[in-house]
């Protein structure tokens, strides 16, 4: 009998719900480990708490002499909260946080100690950065990186460690994290579309983007993900063969969460008030054992921070309970995969939602000049797009059980298209008096009326219209999202920039009124834009044709789906905007295509490993006892044991076979492998691996895949689907 395994099935089927206790209302606990407006206006200075929200709401600097103030009514704060220590949190371009702890303790040099923490402990840190992803910015040898307060985004406690968010760049400027770009893009995207909002609202002077995140994932007894290596160094499994049950019944999805599951998530929750994150929602995804989880929207960065706190949390909350939180896109073969919806939208200081349909045609004509220009950006800028949402990881999921294929499309349901049809058929020029009113009460007017029972919704479509929002769907479960946020912010800013524009010298050389020019780039965005608008199914041959006879690109693999982030239209774009430029953008080409590469050399390790160590033996082991059976057989009958014995013979040689197979396999896979170690182009040596490599993957978890169900059940070593899903 295979001890890991059976000893950790005993202890999940022994394991009890772990109590939780909840506040009777979350209201009360919400934020109380967040130094919050509430929290400043308690422990801050009349002028320090203004410089802090001015720095938040109009980006001004804050002056060192109130940089003191703060951080010592920030430090009180976080002491009277059981706080001993303080860390600069960032992101580097690793895709997860980093820190590093200081004590707020520090000795007077009489032989006693303060608690000690400055402003500029505050503002800016140099932390040991050499060993982060940095793309070439920098030599090995410049260790210098810096750290910077991010005040838009409020510091928090998380154990007994006061964390401070912040922005990561190099000794020369550049970053060397996805907030930097994240924070400039949102700037880009603000003057771009408070520029166009004025068209219809003098008084607006900012606009937010906002975002809504769900978070899908698995759970996993801990001590049954222990007996797999592939799931601890992987979270996914390389190997393992279907249950007989998975997702066919639909009886998982909105199913009632089973105790342990729910208790899990009932201390997520509570942890998550009283950070500040906003969560909402909780249930049951359409694979055995994988949940979703929602917030309330939030402005971009803030919301980017939170759910990459929340993903720290879960991982600490479900130790707790002995489960093993799995966010990998597609930890399971033949379930459903796990996505991150990114649900964007804009919204005015005024308090109108840019994305959602209003009471009057001019405020539907508002909202149908941003629902267009952002459909014309995402077709413009397709592959970038797709570029955004690019991982070894999430090419497992993208087009498989239910998930968006790589094909970037829009869907607005049929509804709206036609309503888009019947504007595509302005008259070019000024519209007549008849024509106007005609257009504002039967197009404009009824969009409201439109969306209301526009209830239709397209699971494999990547990017939705969904009533006031778009929900981009494609998004990995493990991504983060500053790096598709950024790029939908950049791509919408520069299509409001010209279509700015375009209206204004409509209005100034056409000398129309404003309705007419609106309409008339609305018509040839709409006219422009068609072909990334797509109704029907994503799966299958008959789109990827549709898909190519209209333009569209179908990258189905990252290093194809990368390139165009170093191309010169896409680093013009970003360098116009202030987002990025070009060092910035080269790097981080050259970060993620050589991330791919790692990824898939660890995952063929680990699979070589598993299947020399693990399945082979076991396989052999097992033919041996086959083998004793047949001698016994012969030993019994004689010539005429053959007749006794042909099952055992034929399973017998059919264990030979995957074992040669799998051998084969793994021999071809690691002279691959060695092959790709040898080229220097980063990006070269990635397709390698696409190409050469990462093949291999399938060849041999097939011949395992039958092994396991060939070889005693008591004898396999390694933890099942149907223990790991149904457990």
């Amino acid at each position: 009998m295979s001890t890991l395994r059976f000893q950790a099935l005993k202890k999940s089927l022994n394991r009890k719900p772990i109590e939780v206790k909840e506040p009777h209302r979350r209201s009360e606990i919400f934020g109380k480990n967040v130094f919050n407006e509430m929290a400043m206006r308690q422990y801050l200075t009349k002028d320090s708490y203004k410089s802090v929200m001015d720095a938040v709401q109009h980006g001004s600097k804050i002056n060192r002499d109130l940089a003191d103030h703060i951080s010592t009514g920030m430090k009180e704060w976080a002491i009277s909260k059981g706080a001993t220590h303080y860390t600069h949190w960032f992101q580097p371009l690793t895709g997860s946080t980093a820190e590093k702890h200081d004590a707020f303790f520090e000795t007077t040099g009489n032989g006693s100690a303060i608690e000690k923490f400055g402003g500029g402990s505050l503002v800016q840190q140099e932390p040991d950065a050499s060993s982060f992803p940095n793309g070439g910015i920098r030599n090995t040898f410049e260790a210098r990186g810096y750290t910077a307060w991010d005040p838009t985004s409020p510091a928090f406690i998380l154990g007994t460690t006061l964390c401070i968010p912040t922005v990561f760049v190099s000794y020369t400027g550049e970053a060397l994290d996805y907030k930097v770009p994240l924070l400039r893009s949102l700037q880009a995207l603000d003057g771009a579309a408070t520029e166009v909002a004025k068209y219809f609202d003098k008084k607006v002077t900012k606009v937010n983007a906002t975002l809504g995140w769900e978070q899908e994932y698995f759970l996993v007894d801990a001590a049954l993900a222990a007996s797999r290596p592939d799931l601890v160094m992987a979270e996914r499994t390389l190997l393992g063969h279907a249950p007989a049950k998975g997702q066919q019944l639909d009886d998982h999805y909105f199913g009632s969460i089973p105790t342990r599951a729910l208790n899990f998530m009932r201390e997520l929750e509570n942890e998550c008030m009283l950070l500040g994150i906003p969560v909402k929602t909780r249930h049951n995804e359409v694979a055995p054992n994988q949940f979703e989880l929602a917030p309330i929207f939030e402005e971009v960065n803030l919301a980017v921070d939170h759910n990459l706190l929340l993903m720290d949390v879960m991982d600490k909350v479900a130790e707790r309970h002995h489960l093993k939180v799995l966010f990998h896109e597609k930890p399971f073969a033949g379930v459903n995969g796990s996505g991150k919806h990114n649900n964007w939208s804009l919204s005015t200081d005024t308090g109108v939602n840019l994305l959602g349909p209003g009471s009057t045609p001019m405020k539907n004509l508002q909202f149908l000049t941003f629902f267009v220009n952002t459909i014309k950006a995402v077709y413009d800028n397709e592959e970038l797009i797709r570029s955004s949402i690019a991982s070894a990881s999430n090419d497992h999921r993208l087009g498989a059980n239910e998930a968006p294929p790589a094909i970037i499309s829009v869907f607005i349901g049929s509804q709206l298209t036609k309503a888009l049809d019947e504007l595509e058929k302005v008259t070019d020029g000024k519209l007549s008096p008849q024509e106007k009113t005609d257009l504002k009460l039967n197009v404009v007017g009824k969009i409201p009326e439109i969306l209301l029972d526009n209830t239709d919704r397209n699971r494999t479509s990547p990017f939705a219209f969904t009533g006031n929002k778009f929900e981009f769907r494609a998004v990995g479960s493990t991504a983060n999202c500053s790096n598709p946020m950024t790029i939908l912010n950049a791509i919408v800013a520069k299509q409001l920039q010209e279509f700015k524009v375009e209206v204004d010298k409509l209005i100034k050389d056409k000398k129309m009124k404003k309705d007419d020019a609106i309409f008339n780039v609305l018509r040839e965005y709409i006219k422009k834009s068609k072909k990334i608008r797509f109704e029907g199914d994503g799966y299958g041959e008959a789109w990827e044709k549709e898909a190519k006879k209209r333009g569209l690109s179908n990258n189905k693999k990252t290093p194809e789906a990368l390139k165009v982030k170093k191309a010169d239209k896409t680093i013009k774009l970003f360098e116009e905007l202030g987002v990025m430029n070009r060092v910035e953008m080269e790097a981080r080409h050259e970060i993620e295509v050589e991330e791919y590469s790692m990824h898939i050399q660890i995952e063929g390790r680990i699979l070589g490993d598993i299947a020399r160590n693990h399945v082979i033996p076991t396989s052999i082991r097992y033919q041996n006892i086959l083998i004793k059976n047949v001698q016994g057989l012969k030993d019994i009958y004689g010539d005429d044991f053959k007749k006794h014995a042909s099952e055992q013979l034929s399973i017998i040689e059919e264990i030979s076979n995957h074992i040669e197979k799998i051998n084969k396999g793994i021999t071809e896979m690691i002279d691959a492998r060695r092959q790709a170690n040898k080229i220097e182009d980063t990006e070269e040596k990635a397709f390698a691996y696409c190409d050469e490599v990462r093949p291999y993957f399938d060849e041999i978890r097939y011949h395992c895949d039958k092994l396991e169900i060939l070889v005693d059940d008591e004898l396999w070593p390694l933890a099942k689907y149907r223990e790991m899903l149904f457990n």
